[in-house]
């Protein structure tokens, strides 16, 4: 028997944009001699403080397998079965303390809560990282929501984005809300765009990434793109220009995966880095002149977005409960606004004349 926390939080070194892969918290191989008994009973006798409820809205969202397949919570358990329970993060054993921090919420029913993460904000503990987090905020905020106020360090977290990326996150409010969510991201049901503002042009109006990621060789603090597909993991980044300003291009991306950092190395990859993305090099010039106005241009953009300009600005999932579609916007926040309208501002001097 291989046991792990059940609710435990991952042990990231590296602010992630999603991962969807499922992490396995219990395996139990069921002896010759067991009685044929339902699972939810079998694994409530066997897992210390979790209830029989919470055992179902696994089962419930094809969470609990037996011999790799999913099962119901009437299933029978049988001689020499191999149950395995899986989650969507990875288990670690951390207790976290709620904090009375501001968090912008759009919508929250007794099942799920979306917001608006704003730029600098850590969405999990980890790594010196243990207060002033989303989590910490969500479990104030929730202190009165049983998911909540267990002192569980990843309650209701089913994906995530970066500590300098804003935009849309949906946390659950319920064991049931968490199972249906984490499948959704798992099964790549959910519906995401982002806007960045990239570095060069493009001749194509649309295109498609596809490379393996992994963490990068050289620096374990980084990703990167294996080429030969035989490191990292499978990842595609669909994009489409928004608008062009010659020396950086405002795209759209739609993650047909979801790796860790995937939008920002998958565009490094293609030597068209994220503006201001100070961890893949697009916080110099890549393109642009040699002028010093030019640069001292740069220099105020990147100090109005002093971050990689990277927003997730849409979200689509099913709602766990009503089965209803939900999807909800996030516009442009005011730093990247700003830079695009410099940059807006400055090809047009250039078309009229200006440099």
């Amino acid at each position: 028997m291989r046991m792990g926390d059940f609710n435990g939080e991952y042990d990231d070194t590296l602010d992630s944009v999603e991962e969807q892969e499922l992490f396995e918290h219990f395996h139990f191989d069921v002896d010759r001699g067991q009685a044929m008994i339902r699972i939810d009973k079998f694994l409530t006798s066997k897992i210390q403080n979790v209830s029989r409820n919470r055992i179902q809205a696994a089962t419930d969202a094809g969470n609990i397998l037996v011999n790799g397949k999913a099962v119901k919570s009437s299933y029978k358990v049988k001689p020499l079965d191999s149950i395995s329970i899986v989650m969507a993060y990875p288990p670690r054993d951390t207790t976290i303390l709620p904090e009375d921090l501001p968090i912008n919420i759009i919508y929250e029913d007794e099942q799920l809560i979306v917001l608006n993460k704003d730029a600098g904000m850590v969405v999990h503990p980890g790594h010196g990282n243990f207060s002033g987090t989303l989590v910490n905020a969500l479990m104030y905020h929730l202190k009165d929501v049983p998911l909540f106020s267990s002192g569980e360090v990843r309650p209701g977290l089913v994906h995530r984005i970066d500590r300098n990326t804003s935009g849309i996150l949906v946390v659950a409010k319920t064991e049931l809300a968490m199972n249906h969510l984490a499948r959704q991201f798992f099964e790549r049901t959910t519906q995401r765009k982002y806007i960045a503002l990239v570095w060069g042009d493009f001749d194509e109006d649309e295109g498609t990434i596809t490379g393996n990621i992994g963490r990068s060789v050289r620096d374990r603090k980084k990703m990167q793109v294996f080429a030969d597909g035989e490191q990292g993991k499978h990842a595609v980044t669909h994009w489409k220009v928004v608008e062009r300003f010659g020396y950086v291009t405002l795209v759209e991306c739609r993650l047909e995966t979801g790796r860790t950092h995937q939008i920002r190395v998958h565009f490094e990859y293609i030597r068209h880095p994220l503006f201001n993305d100070d961890q893949y090099g697009g916080n110099t010039i890549v393109k642009g002149t040699t002028f010093s106005k030019f640069k001292q241009f740069v220099d105020n953009c990147f100090s109005i977005c002093p971050r990689h300009a990277l927003h997730a600005q849409s979200l689509g999932f099913t709602h766990p409960t009503s089965g209803k579609a939900m999807y909800f916007e996030s516009p442009i926040p005011e730093d990247m606004q700003m830079v695009i309208e410099k940059w807006r501002t400055y090809t047009s001097s250039k078309v009229s004349g200006g440099e």
